[in-house]
């Protein structure tokens, strides 16, 4: 377990969605080690993700995520996009984990919480049912040892898988467009119309939501200063084998990611990526425990002001292609004249590419599997709905007795 110090235990937002009183603790609880049980597919990975499992970390001191098989994902919601295997390793490169559980089961119940020592779940205010319509957290509601957290508005697989299938380039900088717009209306659309949790909306970055991601700390005397460039678009199972190969390459690895702007990943990538939009891809890649620092924008090549600034002593590349720079040179001249250049191999050569054509392959069964799942959520919302209305009509005739 890498002990990154990439947050702090005590971290309480208000983003959380929990009251103070589910915060607070007694002091004599607080003597221990409050143990946070979470849980899902978490397939395709993004930064809605990590916010989930931050401000679940926020709420104890160990976090505990669940992760569930192929065969549970396949029974209750449809195909997943990645194996079991490579979701069980993402969620464990999130730097908010402290141990993963692989094969949770789909429905969480008080025995799961007790066999992990759990003193209660976290779940994002929205809703997951079973292959029958049953929502997932009924029995730890119920005993109360249950949490919510604030979803991350302005991402969801959903969206990003119809990103990959419509091929316009609009979420570069989420600007109003009739294709987009009619991806964000139709997507995974049931013939009944819009579940309230599932669905597109426009993600807006600030800076609050980058300072929760973000480590704050520096590097010290002694720390090896580890330089890597690139678009890391639909931060993947291959990035993350990618940086912990570059995390290991020191005894004291301090690794600054150079992100791409959309404009210059799309010169070199072509077509519609990235997929993910400058904003969206620092969240996702500041989220990963083997980072330490991002680079907004970072020049394609890597050159002598950009060493000098950050003291980088190493710079990484993978295996993957070396595209040259607008002027035909070579991006990384200047690191090789210093002898500070090293290629590595992770021994994973899964690229963005490879998921789009996962997609793409899938796509019928992508579509049908998310207007399953957003017809069991209106039928759920709209019995919700019809029992609030009726509390309210006896709230009503109680008053006027």
């Amino acid at each position: 377990m890498i002990k990154n110090g990439h947050h702090t235990s005590n971290e309480q937002g208000i983003e959380s969605g929990a009251k103070q009183g589910d915060l607070a603790c007694s002091p004599e609880k607080r003597k221990r080690s409050v143990r946070v049980w979470c849980d899902g597919c978490y397939d395709m990975v993004h930064y809605g993700h990590s916010n989930q499992l931050r401000q679940a970390k926020a709420m104890g001191d160990y976090l505990i995520v669940g992760v569930h098989t192929d065969e549970e994902i396949s029974k209750h919601k449809g195909p997943p996009v990645f194996t079991q295997a490579e979701r069980y390793k993402m969620v464990q490169a999130i730097k908010w984990v402290d141990e993963i559980v692989e094969g949770a089961p789909y429905v969480t119940t008080l025995d799961t919480l007790d066999k992990y020592n759990s003193d209660f779940c976290v779940h994002g205010d929205d809703i997951t049912l079973t292959v029958d319509g049953k929502d997932t957290y009924a029995e730890v509601k119920r005993e109360g040892r249950y949490r919510e957290c604030r979803r991350t508005q302005g991402v969801s697989t959903t969206d990003l898988v119809g990103r990959m299938l419509l091929m316009t380039k609009t979420h570069h900088s989420n600007i109003d467009n009739s294709d987009y717009q009619q991806h964000t209306d139709n997507f995974g659309k049931g013939p009944k119309g819009h579940s309230p949790w599932t669905g597109v909306s426009q993600f807006l970055q600030t800076s609050q939501k980058i300072i929760q991601f973000a480590s704050g700390q520096e590097a010290q005397p002694g720390d090896t200063i580890i330089y890597v460039a690139g678009a890391f678009d639909l931060f993947h199972i291959g990035h993350v084998d990618f940086l912990e190969t570059v995390y290991k390459q020191a005894e004291r690895p301090y690794v600054i990611v150079g992100l791409h702007f959309d404009q210059e990943v799309n010169r070199y990538k072509g077509k519609n990526y990235p997929i993910m939009n400058i904003h969206e891809r620092t969240l996702s890649v500041l989220a990963c425990r083997y980072v330490s620092e991002v680079v907004i924008g970072a020049p394609y090549a890597v050159g002598k002001d950009l060493l000098d600034h950050f003291k980088v002593d190493l710079v990484c590349h993978g295996k993957t292609e070396v595209f040259p720079d607008r002027d035909t040179a070579d991006p990384y001249a200047e690191p090789k004249k210093r002898g500070i250049f090293r290629t590595v191999d992770s021994g994973n050569g899964l690229t963005t590419d490879d998921i789009v054509q996962r997609i793409i392959k899938n796509r019928l069964q992508f579509e049908a599997r998310n207007q399953k799942k957003e017809a069991k959520e209106i039928a759920v919302f709209e019995a919700m709905k019809r029992q609030a209305e009726g509390e309210r009509a006896g709230d009503t005739a109680q008053a006027a007795q």
